[in-house]
């Protein structure tokens, strides 16, 4: 079996697909929702780095342009601050 991923031993992987397998949809869903929330406040900190000068609500939008994209954060959040 190819490994997924190249700096993990295959036994390992083995096991962790099987722990997978096993584990009821709830708690794959909120494994999840906590990778999500992880990126999204890795993304959040990496817009304040480089806009360090930025408000929480326009940290906000731009986050939001990050996700959707120009177009669609335009559309729902309205044009983006100058």
């Amino acid at each position: 079996m190819k490994t997924l991923s190249q700096d993990t031993h295959p036994d390992v992987e083995r096991m962790q697909i099987e722990l997978l397998r096993q584990m009821p949809s709830w708690r794959k869903l909120e494994l999840a929702n906590q990778m999500t929330q992880a990126c999204r406040t890795l993304a959040l900190a990496g817009l304040r780095h480089r806009h360090p000068e930025a408000s929480p609500g326009e940290l906000h939008r731009l986050l939001a342009t990050q996700l959707l994209g120009n177009e669609l954060a335009a559309r729902v959040y309205g044009p983006p601050p100058e």
